[in-house]
């Protein structure tokens, strides 16, 4: 049997609307599938009172009881329509804000290893096919059920005998659907994980456009997403080839029920057994049967499918988000951050062995070393990115696993190595996270980040798009646009993952300046990629292997670390100067 818990989840996805949107749904449903029992009577009384026994009473009666029953039918047809469609469109709205929140409150750990695509299609296509399960799915099993049941009785009522004869060939029918359900539900799971996968390849191409072009690796793209669009369309043409099975395989055994009702009943009216209305009336009742009947058949694939995108929803919302703590973290820092032993893994591969420095409050402390050397994973720790496997990490002596994570954090100002920017104007962009700050603070953080100049000479000013990721801004500018940001929020703590390589001389001298005012009055940590840049820092760590292996000003460490000088040598011989 296919697992229940993601069944019973989803009915609990209705609690909230089940009295009185669903309950009036339900009885919709259950009066609407009462009437369809009414028809064979009405068909009896045709033949048998009307023709045969010649009733003009009847006869007058009867057109109108079906304009009446018919009218009823309709309006329970509407009200059932509305009231599931409205409880449904709740429901996405509810999954769809609470995985939303939940996306916000996963650690990086999680988001690293996810594919964006795969968990927009959760907030998006998985979401719709829960609801399609729900509304298609469950309303359909229900409204179909009771009918069915209903006329399943109103069978029996008119003749045990040919009911018997109907349904014998029924588990024929049901026993190969509950395996085939089983094969549904997987392939269906299977399909939206090839469906992220694909979706992942396609922005993949798209954001790196120009990085294809530029090594003529359309073709290798190419290859690579038809070979992963060949995997859906096979997981696809084997669902549809279950779904194509189940229609002719329920008509195939409903008709060798249906003949031997004929073969049966047939005989017995023409020996004189049973009267024309009755046995018309029971095959105008096998007749309306059939049609619920298919319907289930065809509700149970959508619902299969809708259960996989429940398995993938309801992962997502199941998964550890990130450890709030407790306590506020304190205003202003008196005394500084210490790392004690500090230890940190991704999965099974270490990264940081054992890191112990400290950054005394009001002081600038910039972090060096060779590439992998563990300085931005460092950083990371500081405002809980990520949790140490190991040893201790102390705001003003308290372990920073205690504070509360919304409270630490906005205490800290982060500028990274590669700038984000939304897709929305440069004001906006300014001032995320603080859309209570004025227009006088915005332009003074702009000034202040020297981008006051070129945001100006923006087609539209501050109310320029800046595009997706920034695109239509140079390097120098959107770092600049950061640390404007970073000058907005105003936290007494700064972490900036320097990055000014690739930049002109005249955009780095600019954002150098605007990192000299940044930092001022702030405990910063700085994350050096160039040595020069550094220099004048109250502290230099150098880390290697995970693990800080010297510490001093620019000259002490000049004097004492051998891996010091070598960097500082390879980057004066990079840039044609003398080795020291």
């Amino acid at each position: 049997m296919i697992a229940s818990d993601p069944f019973r989840r989803l009915v609990r996805l209705l609690e909230p609307y089940w009295w009185p949107q669903f309950a009036g749904a339900l009885a919709c449903m259950t009066l609407y599938s009462a009437t369809s029992g009414m028809v064979p009577f009405l068909v009896r009384s045709l033949v048998d009172d009307i023709f045969e026994a010649g009733d003009r009473a009847m006869l007058d009666r009867l057109p109108l009881l079906i304009v009446v029953v018919f009218a009823l039918r309709a309006a329970l047809h509407f009200g059932q329509s509305y009231l599931t469609e409205y409880v449904g469109q709740r429901v996405v709205f509810d999954l769809r804000a609470r995985l939303a929140d939940k996306v916000g409150q996963l650690p990086l750990g999680y988001l690293d290893g996810a594919a964006t695509s795969a968990l927009v299609s959760r907030i998006t296509s998985d979401v719709l096919l829960v609801r399609q399960a729900l509304t298609d799915g469950m309303a359909s099993m229900l409204r179909d059920g009771v009918t069915v049941v209903v006329l399943v009785v109103v069978t029996v009522v008119l003749d045990p005998v040919l009911a018997v004869i109907a349904f014998v060939v029924v588990p024929l029918v049901v026993l190969p659907l509950q395996r085939l359900s089983r094969r549904m539900r997987r392939l269906s799971l299977g399909g939206l994980d090839a469906l992220g996968e694909l979706s992942s390849l396609l922005q993949e191409t798209v954001q790196g456009a120009r990085v294809v072009k530029a090594f003529g690796m359309e073709d290798y793209e190419r290859r690579r997403f038809g070979a992963e669009n060949r995997r859906l369309l096979r997981l696809y043409l084997r669902a549809a080839r279950i779904k194509a099975f189940t229609a002719p395989m329920t008509e195939v055994v409903a008709a060798v029920g249906i003949a031997g009702v004929l073969w049966y009943g047939g005989e017995s009216v023409l020996s004189g057994s049973r009267s024309t209305g009755s046995f018309l009336a029971f095959l105008a009742a096998l007749t309306l049967l059939y049609d619920p009947f298919k319907k289930l058949v065809r509700t149970n694939n959508v619902l299969q499918t809708g259960l996989g995108a429940a398995d993938r929803v309801f992962a997502l919302l199941d998964a550890d988000g990130e450890a709030r703590g407790g306590d506020e973290a304190p205003e202003r820092l008196e005394q500084g951050i210490r790392f004690e032993d500090v230890t940190f893994a991704y999965g099974d591969e270490p990264v940081l062995g054992g890191v112990s420095f400290e950054i005394r409050a009001g002081e600038t402390v910039a972090l060096v070393g060779p590439s992998g050397a563990g300085k931005t994973t460092i950083a990371d720790l500081i405002p809980r990115f990520y949790e140490p496997g190991g040893g201790s990490l102390l705001l003003d002596g308290r372990d920073v696993r205690t504070l509360d994570l919304a409270s630490l954090r906005s205490r800290i100002s982060v500028v990274t190595q590669q700038i984000f920017l939304f897709n929305d104007s440069v004001r906006n962009n300014i001032a995320y996270g603080h859309p209570d700050r004025d227009e006088a603070a915005i332009r003074a953080a702009a000034e202040a980040a020297h981008a006051a100049e070129f945001i100006d000479a923006l087609p539209d000013g501050y109310d320029t798009n800046v595009g997706e990721l920034g695109v239509q801004l140079s390097g120098g500018e959107r770092q600049r646009i950061a640390i404007a940001r970073a000058l907005v929020k105003d936290a007494p703590i700064l972490i900036f993952d320097e990055a000014t390589s690739a930049l002109d001389n005249e955009s780095e001298r600019l954002v150098q300046d605007a990192v000299a005012r940044l930092v001022a009055g702030r405990t910063t940590l700085v994350i050096a990629h160039r040595l020069s840049t550094v220099t004048n820092a109250d502290r230099i760590v150098v880390v290697d292997g995970g693990r800080v292996v010297a510490s001093g000003t620019h000259d002490e460490l000049l004097a004492s670390s051998e891996l010091y000088r070598r960097l500082s040598n390879e980057e004066l011989s990079a840039a044609g100067g003398a080795p020291t």
